[in-house]
């Protein structure tokens, strides 16, 4: 579409689903039915709630592995479409539909990776599929030596990355009460998005400098680092109510 219509276009079409998604949750989606944090919203209310949240080593452990997942993915992901292009010769639009690939492994297996670690435990998904897409990771420099390899691989890329997000979500809820969670979905998405941009930073010195298989290398170490946090410093709750919740901070 950009290279179509013009660069404002997809800006376009992403204000409209963003639009029709307001709409949706305000319309359609229910308010679950927990109990609420109480007590004025502040900045210094805040800090204080993630202070006491992040006393629990288990939810510490938890937003690091989170803040690591994402270094790892976009020390991997940022430059991997400007490779495809130098390495293989791919137009924009064939990287595009390299995205809309990645896109349709998301939808397949979110749902089902939820489902299955509702059976086998979200631990166990999530590890799993971290060793599966560090090895994914570093076999893509020398694997993808064609056209056709690189949709295979990033396929196979993004369904191991759709299986780990659903049980990581489903994970980090369990580890609060009810009046808890907007915090740390928050606070864990925000460092998130940090991680992402730690990652991306460092991705382009060691692309620069080293090659496409020194961001390989390094992101499947970081997906390791954050499968071995989940492993050792992660609790698996058994059910809500065997999970121990961080009390109620002083407002």
């Amino acid at each position: 579409m950009a290279g179509t219509y013009g660069f404002k276009v997809p800006f376009y079409l992403f204000a409209v689903a963003m639009g029709a998604t307001f709409l949706l949750i305000w319309f359609r989606v229910p308010q679950p039915d927990v109990q609420r944090a109480e007590g004025p919203l502040t900045v210094a209310s805040a800090v204080r709630n993630y202070r006491a949240m992040l006393a629990k080593s288990e939810i510490a452990a938890a937003a690091t592995a989170y803040f690591t997942m994402f270094v790892g993915v976009s020390l991997f992901v940022v430059y991997l479409p400007y490779w495809l292009e130098q390495s293989l010769g791919l137009s924009s639009n064939a990287i595009a539909g390299l995205f809309v690939v990645g896109g349709i492994a998301n939808v397949l297996t979110g749902p089902q990776a939820g489902k299955l670690s509702d059976r086998i435990g979200r631990k166990r998904i999530i590890i799993m599929s971290s060793v599966g897409l560090s090895l994914v990771m570093l076999l893509t420099s020398v694997l993808v030596r064609e056209f056709w390899a690189a949709y295979v691989l990033y396929f196979v890329l993004m369904v191991l990355v759709a299986a780990r997000l659903s049980p990581f979500s489903a994970l980090l809820t369990a580890l609060v009460s009810g009046e808890r969670r907007g915090s740390l979905m928050s606070m864990t998405i925000a460092l998130g998005q940090i991680g992402f941009a730690v990652g991306a930073a460092a991705a382009g010195p060691m692309y620069s400098r080293f090659g496409f298989a020194s961001n390989t290398v390094l992101g499947a170490v970081a997906v390791l680092i954050m499968a071995g946090i989940i492993a050792y410093l992660v609790p698996e709750p058994e059910s809500q109510d065997d999970v121990s919740v961080v009390p109620e901070t002083v407002l």
